[in-house]
Parts: C-alpha cells; structure tokens; sequence
C-alpha cells in the first residue's frame, strides 16, 4: 500500500485550491509583462557545473567519513551523525551555490527590469507566450563582470503566488492533513492484516477495493471541506486584487504579487 505523506496531502491541497486560477501548466499570451526562464539552461553555465561538481566531490568524500563513523554506532548516533551529515552538506552548498545563486537573481532582475516584465515564470509552468529571457540571463552570467541591479522594483503583477509552507502551517490545513494520516495509519495496519489473510487474488482485489473507498471516503469528509475552503480564499483574494493567475512560490523566480497573508487569513 502506497504510504503517504504530510506534505503530499498538504500539496494536495494547495493544487486543488489553485486550480481555479491556473492549471500545472498555464498560457500567459493573455497577460502582459511575463516573462520565462529555463533555469536547466543556467545549471549548464561552467560556473555552476563546477560548483556542482565540487558538492558532489565533497558530498562523496563525506558519506564515506560518515558510513565509517556509522558501521558500529548506535541507532541514535546514527541518527545524530545523519543530522551532522545534512548540516555540513547545506553549509558547503550554502558556502558553493549560494553566491552563484544571488548574481543570477541579479542577473534576472536586471534583464526583467529592462524589459518592463513584472514577472519572471519557470519556463516549464507555461506552455505558450510570455517573454524568454534565458539567453539574456545567460549572457549576464558568463560576460565580464557581475551584473548590475535594476534601480526599481518590479511594478504591480497581475500573476500572484502563495506559498505552500504558509498554507500547510495553518490550523485548518495540519489539522486536516493530520486527521487524515492518523487514520491511515490505522487503515494501513487494519487492510494489510485483511491482504495477509486473504487467499485468492480476488480476495486481495477486494480488500485492496475496501481500501481506496475506505480512504476516499475519509477524504470526502476530512479534507475536502479544506480543499474548497483554500480554493476560495485564494480565489476572493486573486479577485479582489484583479490576479489573473496565481501559482506556487516555487514557480515565481522574480517579481510576482504575494498574496500568502491574505490567504492565510481567511483560513484562520
């Protein structure tokens, strides 16, 4: 049986509250001041193959420390020495990556800036229109010197974003979502001791049959109300601020109108 997740349900959520506004992939020739950029472009800049090839090195070199540390510890040592591992593993991407990070969004904001775009997408969130400034960016990154910051800060988006964290951490949503694997669990333990005893495949169809209406039912009930309460939140907001579209945080790489608090609020 398929385990699932916290932050699966809460994404769940999120998508399903969103899909009034926009769709995984969106259409942006209806809206002006878009622009795209194919951040898989930007990975393949020599600065950043290099920064990556050194967090691989090191990653590697430190995993080996690790599992040596860890043949003949306890299971809470190697609970710790896993924490250790993570902690040096982010402040050596931190310390390789994250300078690299901050010229690009430069770089971005710079190229937006001249080209009134009052917003940047992830390229893969939109299927036709927008502005492509990944060649722009690009030249930025790898000609002489660093790329200058735009004086201004981009003017009002029609796209709007929420972020995704925001809207699991409110009490509505967790409770929701932890109503909801509470009872999972015990469905899970409950169904499998059902598959174990069953002797035919028709047995086990059945039980696995029982299973998914059994969850789908407890969906209805415990996470739908959330679901249709998140989708309108966001989609009085969006209107209320004239948004033609509103995304995840995670898609919006410059510019954008956030509307998290205003959403969170109504979830209150």
């Amino acid at each position: 049986m398929e385990h699932i997740t916290r932050g699966r349900l809460a994404a769940l959520v999120f998508a399903l509250g969103t899909a009034v506004l926009g769709t995984t992939a969106v259409g942006a020739t209806d809206v002006t001041g878009i622009g795209t950029l194919d951040q898989t472009i930007l990975g393949s800049i020599p600065a950043f193959q290099t920064a990556n090839r050194q967090l691989q090195q090191y990653g590697a070199s430190l995993q080996k420390q690790y599992l040596g540390r860890a043949q003949h510890a306890s299971q809470s040592d190697q609970a710790k020495l896993a924490q250790e591992f993570q902690a040096k593993m982010a402040d050596k991407q931190r310390q390789l990556v994250a300078p690299l990070m901050r010229k690009a969004q430069v770089a971005v904001a710079s190229v937006a800036s001249s080209k009134n775009l009052t917003v940047v997408l992830d390229k893969r969130m939109v299927v036709v229109g927008g502005t492509d400034i990944t060649t722009n960016v690009r030249d930025l990154l790898t000609g002489i010197g660093d790329p200058v910051p735009p004086v201004s800060t981009p003017p009002p988006s029609s796209v709007g974003f929420v972020d995704q964290q925001a809207i699991d951490a409110t009490p509505k949503v967790k409770s929701a979502s932890d109503d909801f694997l509470s009872f999972k669990n015990q469905q899970d333990k409950a169904f499998s001791d059902k598959l174990k005893a069953a002797h035919t495949d028709a047995d086990r169809d059945a039980v696995l049959k029982e299973y998914r209406k059994t969850l789908d039912d407890r969906q209805n009930t415990t996470l739908k109300p959330v679901i249709d309460q998140t989708r309108s939140a966001i989609s009085d907001v969006a209107k209320q601020k004239g948004l033609v579209l509103v995304v995840d945080r995670a898609d919006i790489i410059y510019g954008g109108t956030d509307i998290t608090n205003d959403v969170t609020a109504k979830l209150k």
